[in-house]
């Protein structure tokens, strides 16, 4: 990965540690010569930042389509640190490959947003079988194991910003907060004065 040049602000950052973590992985079984490929490279990913095989959950599903259900789901469960999306995609001769790429990009980035759990893109959306070849392991890396390295990151950043100390305590809320509670006790003991002196 790519080291930032140093920057005068401090940012919070995940790590690569996935120790003590659970993954879910959903695969699909479309175009298995390159998913299977995608799966093994994701798990080495997941060994190699230090998950245990027993944390590691696999899910198969049909077809890339059925991704974003299945991840759903897993992430609905809150056993899982992050999920890892694993799919092939190749361009046929209709608009049907637009259609499920689309779908399938919408639905695992709108599970990761309402459920809270981080969740790796690993689709390859490819217009030949050569570059999908390519993605799985011979030119261009594996696409498998930077998913798996992207949902170790993300999980432990989350894991880091949910240990930040909330940004508003009691000394910092606002005056005008203060005041208004204030005035309520005013108000009250106005109320109480009003009405011990209609009893007299």
């Amino acid at each position: 990965m790519d080291h930032l040049p140093e920057s005068a602000f401090p940012a919070l950052e995940g790590t690569l540690s996935a120790v003590g973590m659970r993954f879910a992985i959903v695969v699909s079984r479309f175009n298995a010569f390159i998913t299977e490929r995608l799966l093994l490279s994701a798990i080495d990913g997941l060994a190699r930042s230090g998950a245990e095989k027993k944390n590691i959950d696999l899910v198969r599903v049909p077809g890339a389509f059925e991704i974003p259900l299945a991840a759903r789901k897993l992430a609905e469960t809150k056993k899982y640190d992050a999920i890892i999306c694993l799919g092939c995609l190749l361009r046929g001769d209709t608009a049907h490959y637009d259609v499920i790429v689309n779908e399938v990009t919408r639905g695992i980035g709108q599970s990761a947003q309402e459920t809270g759990i981080p969740h790796a893109f690993g689709v390859l959306t490819c217009e030949t079988l050569e570059q999908a070849i390519d993605r799985a392991g011979l030119k261009m890396g594996n696409k498998g194991f930077e998913a798996a390295l992207a949902g170790v990151e993300m999980a432990s950043l989350q894991e880091a910003i949910s240990r930040q100390p909330s940004a508003v305590s009691k000394k910092q809320v606002p005056r005008s907060a203060r005041n208004d509670e204030r005035l309520g006790r005013k108000d009250k003991s106005k109320k109480l004065q009003t009405e011990k002196s209609k009893r007299k």
